[in-house]
């Protein structure tokens, strides 16, 4: 990722591929030290993720929060949560399309992933104890941050890199709820983010390819002459906003049904801001394709065939999955609902170790 940005990017492309080089490489080496010590006081010494995780109840709470935070922090830059989301909207600007689209739809969910498999897994007493505020708290920052941020962009790539952070602050949000629906909708909204992103930066990068900047305030009256654009634009912002019968509204709701019953303040914080991610939107669409038509742009040609091909299969997924989410979810659910067991039942076997 580093090279793509770097070589293919915009303009700030060194800066911006350094910058995310320097935040990974932190967050890596806390990840590497965290399981280096994991490796050293387990006897005899191991990197088998199944030993470490059958040996959690033996390892001091003091050191299960130093090793958690330290995981944490890593994984929390690549998701990335407040505060260690400042690489992300740079890294987003200067990559070129479809380094955007892999980094939307695979990347960050390695943070939320790793959190999940390693920190909950291995130490799920410290999961239990801290999740609240990492988790919960700084999940629903991001998520009010995001759509805060998202709406006080002109750069249409940046507006849709905030929303990105806002987005992911709902899977952080439901894996702290240590319920059922809410780490099963939390697992379901990183696919939904990931579909969702991918369309609306190829459709960002559709528009760039055509008038050469993302300025929001520079194009105007786009529905004129891109019609099928315009509407599939309308279609992927509406997934964004999770309107129902699309994916993200089943998992959206999933967390905040899920987080209700744990953190009832965090979760009208985090439903309250769906009105800020419908503003928006719906503000940006009005400015980039409603209203009179900008002269320069009357010739712009439609959606072409490679590119209605590149948008028209996570199109059909957003749909499927808004219909029928149990595609997915029967294919989570089992191993989620025991991880979530896993860390519901590790302080009391912390305790019983104890006597």
């Amino acid at each position: 990722m580093y090279f793509l940005i770097g070589i293919w990017g915009g303009p700030r492309r060194e800066y911006a591929a350094i910058k995310f080089f320097l935040y990974t490489l932190l967050g890596s080496v806390l990840i590497l030290l965290a399981m280096l010590t994991l490796y050293y006081y387990n006897s005899p010494t191991t990197f088998d993720m199944t030993k470490l995780a059958a040996n959690a109840a033996s390892y001091p709470m003091s050191l299960q929060r130093l090793l958690w935070i330290a995981l944490f922090i890593g994984f929390a830059i690549k998701i990335p949560a407040f505060p260690f989301h400042t690489w992300l909207p740079d890294a987003h600007v200067e990559a070129p399309t479809a380094i955007s689209v892999i980094l939307a739809g695979v990347l960050l969910k390695m943070g939320t992933y790793g959190l999940l498999r390693v920190n909950f897994a291995m130490l799920p007493a410290a999961s239990h104890e801290l999740a609240w505020l990492f988790l919960g708290v700084i999940g629903a920052i991001n998520i009010v941050y995001g759509a805060l941020c998202a709406m006080a962009q002109t750069d249409y790539k940046k507006l849709i890199a905030y929303s990105s952070i806002s987005h992911m602050g709902y899977v952080m949000l439901g894996m702290a709820s240590f319920t059922d629906m809410g780490i099963n909708g939390a697992v379901l909204q990183m696919f939904n983010h990931g579909t969702i992103t991918a369309m609306l930066f190829i459709l960002v990068g559709v528009i760039y390819d055509r008038a050469h900047h993302r300025d929001i305030g520079g194009f105007g009256g786009l529905a004129t002459n891109m019609p099928i654009y315009t509407a599939m634009t309308g279609f992927a912002f509406f997934a964004g906003m999770g309107l129902p019968g699309m994916s993200a509204f089943i998992s959206e709701v999933l967390v905040l049904i899920g987080a209700w019953q744990t953190h009832p303040l965090l979760t009208v914080l985090g439903a309250a801001t769906a009105i800020l991610t419908a503003g928006y939107l719906l503000w940006t669409f009005q400015r980039i394709y409603l209203g009179p038509v900008n002269e320069k742009y009357v010739g712009l040609p439609d959606l072409t065939l490679r590119e209605a091909f590149t948008l028209v299969p996570l199109a059909i997924i957003v749909l499927i999955l808004g219909v029928y989410p149990h595609a997915i979810l029967d294919l989570l659910n089992t191993s989620l609902v025991h991880l979530n067991q896993v860390v519901l039942s590790a302080p009391a076997q912390a305790v019983a170790q104890l006597h």
